[in-house]
């Protein structure tokens, strides 16, 4: 059946453009975790948009509003209003915000515990280093990788750039272990600087490398977990159809960890 709208309702930015950026959060218990993480995000998104900041209080005031229901899917994503012409960004000075939220991924609880299988993508990301770390409002690279990812019924994969340095997998950063060294994508060019990931890092200080690293330094790691703000931390107990040894290590202290955190 073919849809059509009204020339009203697809003029802003946004709907044209992809000219915005958003996070994802998890509601839990009337509390939205990680908070000060994604604000900083946003915050830092905004600046390297050149676009205007919102008016926080009014956002925290309407987090602060959403009933409590358990654990929830949070969305706030910001837009850069009506304004320029084309693709210039001049008269463009409000930034408009849309707060929407959906029932939670469950089975992110089972992951948690039983850990998952991880496949390697084919699809791979290109070098976007005007936009590396930012959640933008255009994911199109990351809907074909998740189109992937179900032609071949692979719950996650791991995805590479042009230049076969691994990244992260298609919906989550990607740490991995090798004896007492931790590492994860340095996501200089592509990528997203996730919430989750930046707690660990400063969880774990000095220990964590963040690097460019190729293919086998995840065939010969000891150690595998996948994190988002919504799946928290997940365990790989097999890659690329290798069982990994020590699956469990170091995730589950993490785990421990993530859990006393709001």
């Amino acid at each position: 059946m073919q849809t059509f709208i009204s020339s009203s309702d697809n003029t802003s930015r946004g709907w044209m453009l992809g000219d915005g950026h958003f996070t994802t959060m998890h509601q839990h218990l009337g509390r939205v975790r990680l908070w000060p993480l994604h604000k900083a995000r946003l915050i830092k998104a905004c600046r390297r948009l050149h676009m205007a900041e919102p008016d926080w209080s009014a956002v925290e005031a309407a987090l602060a509003r959403l009933p409590d229901e358990g654990d929830r899917v949070v969305r706030l994503t910001l837009l850069r209003g009506a304004g320029g012409r084309g693709y210039g960004i001049a008269g463009s000075t409000e930034t408009v915000v849309a707060l929407n939220c959906s029932s939670f991924p469950v089975h992110y609880f089972a992951w948690r515990e039983q850990g998952i299988e991880l496949g390697l993508c084919e699809g791979r990301l290109g070098s976007l280093p005007l936009l590396a770390g930012l959640k933008t409002s255009n994911r199109l690279e990351q809907v074909l990788l998740r189109a992937e990812l179900e032609d071949r019924g692979l719950d996650e994969g791991v995805v590479l750039n042009d230049a076969g340095v691994i990244m992260e997998a298609v919906t989550a950063n990607l740490f991995w272990r090798k004896d007492d060294a931790v590492f994860t994508p340095a996501l200089a060019t592509n990528g997203v600087h996730g919430t989750v990931r930046a707690w660990i890092i400063n969880e774990l200080g000095d220990r964590v490398q963040t690097v460019n690293a190729p293919l086998d330094a995840l065939y010969d790691a000891d150690e595998i977990w996948l994190t988002n703000a919504l799946m928290g931390l997940v365990p790989v107990h097999t890659f690329a159809g290798r069982t990994l040894q020590q699956p469990f290590s170091m995730t589950r202290a993490l785990q421990r960890k993530y859990e006393q955190i709001d």
